[in-house]
């Protein structure tokens, strides 16, 4: 990535991610907008909006805070519009977490729609999170 926008889009988002699976809720808030709306396909088929229901999240370990971890992004994709302060990235999230006795790996799609505002830099406006298996079959079907 020679662009220094395209650099810095993606270590914004991998300081956004990197929060949420080390309970750092400041960051999260800092890096998130207030008006956040999201999908999350494993939460509930309907669109949430705001902070708090992550805050609880975060708050009570649901990434796995604490273990060993790491994520990958498969087939990264940024698409930056406008003046270069409207983005959208697009991956597969893959999660490696080691146990007690064994490794797990979960993977689901996901895109972020961010912005770059004067006074609070880059934050997540929108999340959507989609299966990584092709619907309606569940992995493996």
């Amino acid at each position: 990535m020679t662009n220094p926008t395209e650099q810095e889009i993606w270590d914004f988002l991998h300081h956004h991610l990197g929060s949420i699976f080390t309970r750092d809720v400041e960051t999260y808030r800092a890096t998130t907008s207030a008006d956040l709306s999201l999908y999350e396909w494993f939460v509930t088929p309907h669109r949430q909006e705001g902070l708090d229901f992550h805050f609880f999240m975060i708050d009570h370990s649901w990434a796995g805070a604490g273990t060993d971890f790491r994520y990958d992004l498969l087939e990264p994709r940024l698409q930056v519009y406008g003046d270069g302060h409207t983005a959208v990235v697009s991956y597969t999230f893959m999660l490696t977490q080691a146990g007690e006795n064994s490794i797990t790996h979960r993977a689901h799609n996901e895109s972020r729609v961010l912005i770059k505002t004067p006074d609070k830099g880059w934050q997540v406006v929108h999340v959507h999170k989609s299966p990584a298996w092709q619907a309606p079959y569940a992995p493996g079907g």
